[in-house]
């Protein structure tokens, strides 16, 4: 009998879609097509789980080296990727493979020092894959421009916050208190890209004693930037200094 208040999906269809910039084209084999960034999927599950080792890690079971011929040497390693999903240890297996000495076609012998590694991380990629991340990439279902297109537009949507989630941010940052403020708004002036951060710092910091030292910090990134239209100078008779929290 289906249960229905759970999916067997769900975590399938929570990470399957993969992030098209994270995405790079498949070189060094026999073979073409895509595959998706490792580390980023390190990150992804991270974002599911919790962090590694916590919330889900990489074991290797085993690895070696086999012979193939004189001139042909293969790294294989057995990666099992363990995870916590609903209170219980969950676990994949997969095997990776790199060549760690062969012989090119001009007759050149190449030695790859980095074979162990490439053949841990391609296993863990594998094993990431059957849990579902980038489930679009192995099902097939990537190659079709269209796809990608509604990939692109779905990691879009997430980077742009919400009215609510601006609202509880701006929250959040008026309950700091005025010195970390002050802090975080000098971080956001040296790496202001348009006019408007600047303004906002001014308008924020006006009647606070961190006034002359916002409109100066000001001043300066604007130097920097070459902006035309520079913070205002300080006003020859300031109001007196009053903080708000």
């Amino acid at each position: 009998m289906t249960n229905t208040n759970t999916s067997n999906m769900d975590l399938w269809n929570s990470i399957s879609i993969t992030d098209p910039s994270k995405v790079k084209p498949i070189t060094g084999k026999s073979y073409k097509g895509s595959s998706p960034q490792p580390y980023w999927l390190v990150k992804r599950a991270t974002e599911t789980f919790g962090p590694c080792g916590l919330g889900w890690g990489i074991e290797i079971v085993q690895q070696g080296f086999q012979q193939c011929n004189p001139e042909t040497m293969m790294h294989y390693a057995t990666v099992r990727i363990w995870y916590m999903q609903d209170g219980k240890k969950c676990a994949v297996e997969h095997m990776g493979g790199t060549m760690a000495m062969y012989k090119t076609q001009t007759g050149k012998m190449v030695y790859d020092e980095d074979a162990p590694k490439k053949s841990v991380t391609d296993a863990m990629v594998k094993a990431l894959s059957f849990i579902g991340f980038a489930g679009d990439i192995f099902s097939g279902i990537w190659d079709d421009w269209k796809y990608q297109e509604m990939a692109a537009a779905h990691y879009q949507n997430q980077s742009q916050p919400s009215n609510e989630q601006n609202q509880q941010q701006a929250n959040n940052q008026q309950q700091k208190p005025l010195e970390q403020r002050y802090q975080d708004a000098l971080v956001s002036i040296r790496n202001a890209k348009n006019p408007a951060t600047l303004d906002k710092a001014i308008d924020t910091f006006g009647n606070t004693k961190f006034n002359n030292q916002i409109r100066q910090a000001c001043r300066a990134r604007a130097d920097q930037m070459s902006w035309s239209d520079t913070p205002p100078q300080q006003n020859q008779n300031p109001q007196p200094n009053s903080m708000h929290s």
